[in-house]
């Protein structure tokens, strides 16, 4: 549903988005209104007190207000709930409601005043009970008053005067006009420079400097190109993941193939491979979740990990290994110790040092596997979220290996300093000093992952058997030819529908395109979209079938877009990589097609639940490609299969179960 567009400007809430909080506010009216009726004729005849008379007075205006307000919101509601998210004709009358209703603000804060300046009179002596129904109507009063504000500053749109020409058509197509193409370029400034106050202002409490200003910019133009060709609004994005959700489920639900099933049976080659880097990943997933410090440790052990950290904080700071960076009170190290089971001297450096482009990792011995581990935190703080989001590409050459490759830039930055502090700072050389016949092995977890990904295919050629373990890794973050060349050293664990593994430009692209779509076409009202999908993924229940307008159609026209489907998708992307403007197709994509690592497992819930709360799951395993992650998947899982400790949890289980069959 395109923005509504009221006072001469847009703004980030659609017609058909007043029924919910309409009937909320309308159900507190009506109960206020009887209330204040019935008060009213209980001490009708009673008001001589002093004051009584302008108490009088007050509560047959306050009678007569809010039954205006009553009958306004009682049409706003029934107006908004008609038509479907694309088609708002039957909503046109809308916006006159919405000037009536937003008028009767206006005497309803001047009879709030009143009544708080009534309340406040000290000549008043009237019953008890009347002062505080009155002191209650007026807190109802300002409360509701100061929620309206609140609402009104959220669905603000800093871009509503100028959205309308952005998006038009018949102005942004002419650019060899230089004065459309002047406009257009101050529209698309504009919005940068709004995201990038955006950011800014969620990472105050930050300090900021040459970096973290590139960043910003960066991210801002990432943000304006992804969001400056739709005009959706929050609720319609809510509306088209329910939607896909619910049909994504419906197809997981169709039997399997016989083929289809087959193609999935490993040959025993390649499950006794499997069996082996799946007791490998359960393994070194302990030193990636390690990394996160205290905030994982008490995360997996909430009442009794302050206790244990307390009483090993008292001891002395370990010697034997290089610690940098801020660690008060030793929880971090001393959680490390905990997670890991290692000793003090197992350590060789620890580094507790965050700023963006600059996390957190260690190394330490370990003497089960006979390696050096190097261990990369995942995402923590918000340097580090900006070290995520700064997803531009940029290339990786590499001498003897490949002529050269796209990474994620942020995280390159990421493993060019870790990769910097281990070689210049001579701290695998100490390492390999104390334990020369131990392997190299890098492991770490979501944006950990990725680093250690990338840092491992910069040590591979000074370390040949080196192996890296990537947990989550994000899915935007190789090339094809440096994806497949990491096959030969790299394992990417993945769980589940987890998020993050499939996020990507091209495949964010891919979801608004799928949610354009789907809502686009659904024939149903978007509130009973909204309250289905929040009982569905609540309680359950089998997916919704709503009709919509590709029912029917052929085949040959399901690859056309509809009408409603243009209205929403104004113009194609410029992130997008399969720009269809031929003065474009020589010039590389700003966002190519990124893959995930290595070679990728795959694990999933065997008995597939659903829910967020379910006991006794049982994991199954097997090698994927990146072909899989192409999509993103919507569950409410997609969340929680990224966390450490589920993924931990998960290589457990299947590694117990490997451990149970073999002495079986």
């Amino acid at each position: 549903m395109p923005g509504l567009v009221v006072f001469g400007r847009r703004w980030a809430i659609g017609s058909d988005d007043f029924v919910l909080p309409g009937a909320f506010e309308l159900l507190v009216r009506l109960v206020w209104w009887m209330g204040i009726l019935a008060l009213y004729t209980v001490h009708k005849g009673q008001f001589n007190c002093p004051g009584g008379g302008l108490l009088h007075s007050y509560l047959l205006v306050l009678l007569v207000l809010l039954a205006s307000i009553i009958c306004a919101l009682s049409a706003l509601v029934y107006v908004s709930m008609q038509g479907t998210i694309s088609n708002p004709g039957p909503r046109k009358s809308l916006p006159k409601l919405l000037y009536t209703r937003l008028f009767l603000y206006l005497p309803e804060f001047i009879w709030a005043v009143v009544g708080a300046v009534w309340v406040s009179d000290s000549s008043v002596h009237c019953e008890k009970t009347v002062i505080n129904a009155i002191m209650g109507t007026v807190i109802a009063s300002w409360v509701i008053i100061i929620f309206t504000i609140i609402g009104v500053v959220i669905v603000f749109d800093p871009l509503g005067g100028k959205k309308t020409f952005y998006l038009t058509d018949s102005v942004n197509r002419n650019l060899e006009s230089s004065q459309s193409g002047q406009l257009l370029y101050n529209v698309k400034n504009t919005a940068t420079r709004v995201w990038e106050k955006r950011i800014r202002l969620l990472c105050c409490c930050i300090v900021q400097d040459d970096d973290h200003r590139v960043a910003f910019t960066s991210i801002a133009e990432l943000f304006r190109t992804y969001f400056s060709d739709t005009d959706l609004v929050p609720s319609d994005i809510a509306a088209g993941l329910i939607l896909l959700h619910q049909e994504q489920d419906k197809m997981e639900s169709c039997p399997k193939e016989p083929e289809e099933v087959l193609c999935h049976s490993p040959s025993p080659l390649v499950a006794d491979d499997l069996d082996v880097e799946l007791e490998n990943a359960a393994h070194y997933m302990l030193f990636a979740a390690a990394a996160y410090g205290w905030p994982y440790y008490i995360y997996t052990n909430p009442f009794t990990a302050l206790c244990k950290l307390n009483g090993d904080c008292c001891g002395n700071r370990p010697t034997d290994s290089d610690i940098t960076g801020s660690d008060r009170h030793n929880f971090h190290f001393g959680s490390i110790l905990k997670i890991t089971g290692l000793q003090y001297r197992d350590f060789i450096h620890i580094s507790f040092h965050n700023k963006i482009y600059e996390i957190p990792f260690f190394v330490a011995l370990d003497h089960k596997k006979e390696a050096i581990v190097v261990a990369v935190r995942g995402t923590l703080s918000f340097e580090d979220i900006l070290t995520d989001l700064s997803a531009d590409c940029e290339d990786l050459t590499l001498e003897d290996v490949l002529e050269n490759g796209f990474v994620h830039k942020g995280i390159t930055q990421a493993a060019n300093y870790i990769y910097r502090k281990l070689i210049n700072d001579g701290i695998l050389n100490q390492a390999f000093t104390i334990a020369p016949e131990y392997k190299l092995v890098i492991v770490g977890h979501s944006l950990g992952g990725g680093t250690a990904s990338i840092l491992a295919i910069m040590l591979r050629n000074s370390f040949p058997t080196l192996r890296c373990y990537a947990f989550s890794p994000p899915g935007g973050l190789l090339s094809k030819s440096l994806a497949d060349y990491t096959k030969h050293f790299i394992v990417s664990v993945i769980v589940g529908k987890d998020l993050v593994a499939r996020l990507s430009m091209p495949n964010m692209e891919d979801l608004k395109r799928r949610i354009v779509r789907i809502v686009a076409n659904c024939n149903k009202p978007k509130y009973r979209i909204l309250l289905r999908g929040c009982w569905y993924e609540v309680f359950g229940g089998d997916p919704d079938n709503f009709p919509t307008e590709l029912d029917g159609r052929s085949q040959d026209a399901l690859t056309q877009p509809l009408l409603a489907e243009e209205s929403l998708m104004v113009h194609r992307s410029p992130s997008y990589s399969a720009l269809e403007d031929e003065s474009h197709l020589n010039s590389p994509p700003q966002y190519p097609h990124l893959y995930l690592p290595g070679k990728i497992i795959h694990i999933v819930e065997e008995s597939s639940s659903r829910r967020l709360c379910s006991s006794d799951i049982k994991y199954t395993a097997r090698w994927s490609n990146e072909g899989v992650f192409s999509s993103i998947l919507i569950s409410p899982k997609m969340i929680t299969d990224h966390m450490p400790d589920v993924v931990l949890k998960a290589l457990n289980s299947l590694s117990q179960e490997h451990g149970s069959c073999i002495s079986c």
